[in-house]
């Protein structure tokens, strides 16, 4: 009944929407484009030669920012995009795509066999669960989503790779904010110009490990 009664209010503000405007300009899926580019610029994040994992990635504006980054002068794309989403995504060319619940083991070591042995740059995650109403229960839902994709950057980041997650302010908010800080040297709340004020969506950046990797100690 609720998605009924804000459904005209929200097709409205949509419409009117500078950021889905431009989306439609430069050829984006989504207005959320706009939320990684300025983050990746404050950040001076993704840079040509990168390898990028994108969690949560369709319809796949996230994906198209990080090609287009990716991409040098003659064309040719230098580095790795890998996109997951338990929706379908349309291709975009050069990334690899995978389709599965990423809170599903069997999906997370396809995964992982897809990233190999190779260290990531960066990884980003614009993953959230659906949300029941219940704080406690979405604060959980929130925590584990954020949880799972800390812990996938920790098995495969360099040293001095990112994580850029969304949260949401509220319940359950600062002990993201706690366990972040305590795998990595560097963790910072933004929120893009683009997020609309209503929400309480807020990105974190979390930034070089503070440990190295058990693999990185065996090398």
């Amino acid at each position: 009944m609720a998605k009924k009664k804000f459904s005209k209010e929200w097709i409205h503000q949509h419409i009117n929407d500078p950021y889905v405007k431009m989306a439609q300009q430069k050829g984006y899926r989504a207005r959320a484009a706009f939320k990684l580019i300025e983050i990746l610029d404050s950040e001076k994040l993704m840079r040509r030669g990168d390898i990028i994992v994108d969690l949560g990635s369709a319809p796949g504006s996230w994906s198209q920012v990080a090609r287009e980054r990716l991409v040098g002068p003659g064309g040719v794309m230098d580095g790795r995009v890998i996109a997951l989403d338990i929706l379908p995504m349309e291709p975009i060319a050069g990334v690899e795509f995978l389709q599965g619940d990423f809170r599903e083991d069997e999906v997370l070591n396809r995964l992982h066999e897809q990233v190999g042995s190779q260290q990531v740059d960066l990884v980003v995650s614009d993953m959230a669960p659906n949300l029941s109403g219940v704080s406690s229960a979405d604060s959980a839902r929130i925590q584990h989503v954020c949880e799972l994709a800390m812990d996938f950057a920790l098995n495969h980041l360099k040293p001095e790779g990112a994580l850029i997650v969304k949260a949401f302010h509220g319940s359950g908010f600062s002990q993201i904010v706690e366990m972040f800080k305590q795998h990595f040297k560097r963790v910072v709340e933004r929120k893009p110009k683009a997020s609309r004020d209503k929400s309480s969506e807020t990105f974190l950046v979390a930034r070089g490990l503070k440990k190295p990797r058990e693999q990185d100690l065996q090398d």
